[in-house]
C-alpha cells in the first residue's frame, strides 16, 4: 500500500523509538522523510535504512535556527512539506515534583512546548501557501490521566494536547488538520525515566495499570500516525487519540 504517496514528512525525535518507527513506517507507505534529530549519526543510520526518498538532518528542537534550518532542508530536497510530526520529547525522571531542578524544568518546556511554537512558525506559512497540511503533536496519556512522580512532565503534554484543539480550530479553514497521540509508557529510550528505575518489579507495576497487559511498542504509535497523516482521516481534526492499551478508562 502506498498511503503517503507522493507526500513529504518532517519527523523530529525520529533517529529512535517512536519517532523512528514512524519515519520507517511513513516510507513504507510512500512517503519522503525527513529525518530529524539532534542524534545526527542515528538520523543518519534511520534515513540510509530508508534510502533515496529520506533525508537526515541535525535538529535540536529548542533551538529556533535548528527548526528553521530543517525546514528550509526539506524544501531544498524535496520541494514541499505535507506532515509535520512534532515528537521530540523529554521527561524528568520519576520522582517527587520538589527534586526536579530549574534546568531540567526549563528542558522540558522547551522540548514538549516550545518546540511545537518553533515548528509551527516555520512550517505553517508553507502548508498556507499550498493549501493543506497535516500535524501531529506526541502528547502523553499523563496529559489526560496523571499520575504522581511526572507532574512536570503531566503538565507538558497536558499544554500539548490543549494546543493542538487550538491549533486545529484555528488553522482548519486553511486545510491544515492538526492532531495528537497519547501514547502510554513506551518501549522506548526513555522507558527509565518514566519508571524511575528499570527494574521487572516496575515494569510489572506499570503493566499492570494496562489493560492490555503491555507497553506500548514503537509500531504501534506509528500506525496510528498514519493513520492520522492519511487522506483517511482527513475529517479529524483536533483529535487527542489515545494509543495506550486502555490505561485511560
Amino acid at each position: 500500500m502506498t498511503r503517503l504517496a507522493g507526500k513529504t514528512a518532517i519527523i523530529t525525535g525520529a533517529a529512535s523509538g517512536f519517532g523512528e518507527a514512524m519515519a520507517r513506517r511513513f516510507a513504507e507507505e510512500g512517503a519522503s522523510v525527513v529525518v530529524a534529530d539532534r542524534n545526527l549519526l542515528g538520523a543518519e543510520t534511520v534515513a540510509g535504512d530508508l534510502g533515496g526518498k529520506a533525508l537526515a538532518v541535525h535538529a535540536d528542537v529548542t533551538r529556533k535556527d535548528d527548526i528553521d534550518t530543517m525546514v528550509e532542508a526539506a524544501m531544498q530536497r524535496f520541494g514541499q512539506i505535507d506532515i509535520l510530526v512534532n515528537n521530540a520529547g523529554f521527561s524528568h525522571r520519576n520522582g517527587s515534583m520538589l527534586g526536579v531542578d530549574e534546568e531540567t524544568f526549563d528542558l522540558i518546556g522547551a522540548v514538549n512546548m516550545k518546540s511545537i511554537y518553533y515548528s509551527t512558525q516555520a512550517v505553517v506559512p508553507i502548508m498556507e501557501r499550498q493549501g493543506s497540511g497535516n500535524i501531529i503533536n506526541i502528547a502523553s496519556t499523563a496529559g489526560l490521566r496523571p499520575r504522581p512522580g511526572l507532574a512536570w512532565y503531566s503538565a507538558s503534554k497536558g499544554w500539548v494536547i490543549n494546543v493542538t484543539k487550538s491549533m486545529g480550530v484555528e488553522l482548519a479553514p486553511k486545510g491544515i488538520r492538526v492532531n495528537c497521540l497519547c501514547p502510554a509508557v513506551g518501549e522506548t529510550p526513555m522507558l527509565g525515566l518514566f519508571l524511575g528505575e528499570d527494574t521487572p518489579e516496575r515494569r510489572a507495576q506499570f503493566k499492570a495499570s494496562i489493560p492490555l497487559g503491555r507497553f506500548a511498542m514503537p509500531q504501534d504509535v506509528a500506525n496510528a500516525a498514519l493513520y492520522l497523516a492519511s487522506d483517511e482521516a482527513s475529517y479529524v481534526t483536533g483529535v487527542a487519540m489515545e494509543v495506550d492499551g486502555g490505561r485511560c478508562i
